[in-house]
């Protein structure tokens, strides 16, 4: 039998899974790859505009041009890489991220200032003890150097 915890411990059979939240996204199909590579084409691409395409391009000297060149190849990147099996599994868990933080007791300013004065002091008597202390082994190793 397997040690495995979501398989059945009397016929070792996979246990399904249900609401998962954690779900493991497959390599995708053939058409994933391409996308991939015509989005990182793209986003490459978007990189060299401002110095490459001016020479092929006369209305690129206007930098206004080269500016909505670029965000043109950045959304139709994005765009093709939210078409893949893991760009839609980021925007589910950005989805599921933007949940869990609706979910988060919040300090209020007071708590806030409190901490924040409190961490304050901690790293001010640390860096004082830190400094003494590099202060005394540079008195003592020109004690000792001479």
């Amino acid at each position: 039998m397997s040690n495995d915890k979501s398989r059945d411990a009397l016929s070792d059979a996979p246990i399904p899974q249900r609401n998962n939240p954690a779900e493991v996204v497959n390599s995708g199909s053939p058409l994933d790859y391409v996308l991939w590579v015509i989005a990182l084409i793209l986003l490459g691409s978007s990189m060299m505009v401002n110095q490459h395409l001016p020479a092929y391009w006369a209305p690129a000297n206007d930098v206004w041009v080269r500016v909505g060149v670029i965000l043109a190849c950045i959304i139709v990147a994005l765009g093709l890489l939210y078409a893949t099996h893991q760009g839609k599994g980021f925007v589910r868990l950005l989805k599921d991220a933007r949940i869990e933080l609706r979910r988060v007791t919040w300090p209020t300013k007071q708590e806030t200032m409190t901490t924040s004065w409190q961490v304050l002091a901690v790293v001010l008597v640390a860096s004082i003890l830190l400094w003494c202390f590099d202060y005394a082994l540079s008195w003592l190793m020109k004690f000792i150097i001479g």
